[in-house]
């Protein structure tokens, strides 16, 4: 059986970062990805962005911490995790995240002095995007389980 999502997107706001009791650091992210399609037959151009919510720990949570930020482009690979819990209202609320077990960070879009995206010279041949600083290969760590997520902070 196998249970692993990789997604490439950006992300869409700035980390949401908690360090947990025992100093345990734990980071959530949002990354949309967009699926383009084209039919010949209608000549129509379709897009459909999905938002999906990631959840980092340890060390994966200090990187994003340090240099994930709004707009970066990353990819992720990890887990589909369905969660459960109960809100204030006393209502059940289901939700599905990505427990990723690995993050890369691809690049960062950038913009012109005009505030549009900048799309010539050398950025322009990698869609827009500048390269971020590489961070240094580590071993991922185990996953922390997420058997009672009503302990999460988010």
């Amino acid at each position: 059986m196998l249970n692993k999502v990789i997604l490439i997107g950006n992300v869409g706001a700035d980390p949401e970062v908690r360090s947990l009791e025992g100093g345990v650091k734990v980071a959530r992210i949002r990354v949309a990805t967009t699926e383009r399609s084209y039919n010949s037959q209608t000549q129509e151009a379709k897009e459909f962005t999905e938002w999906h919510s990631v959840t980092l720990w340890r060390r994966q949570a200090d990187l994003a911490d340090r240099f994930v930020r709004k707009g970066s482009q990353v990819y992720i690979e990890g887990s589909i995790r369905s969660r459960e819990w109960t809100d204030e209202a006393g209502n059940k609320r289901y939700g599905i995240e990505i427990a990723a077990s690995d993050i890369k960070l691809l690049g960062r879009r950038q913009q012109d002095s005009t505030g549009g995206d900048q799309q010539n010279g050398q950025n322009a041949s990698q869609g827009g995007y500048a390269s971020a600083p590489a961070p240094k290969p580590q071993a991922a760590p185990a996953q922390e389980p997420l058997d009672n997520p009503d302990d999460l902070p988010f």
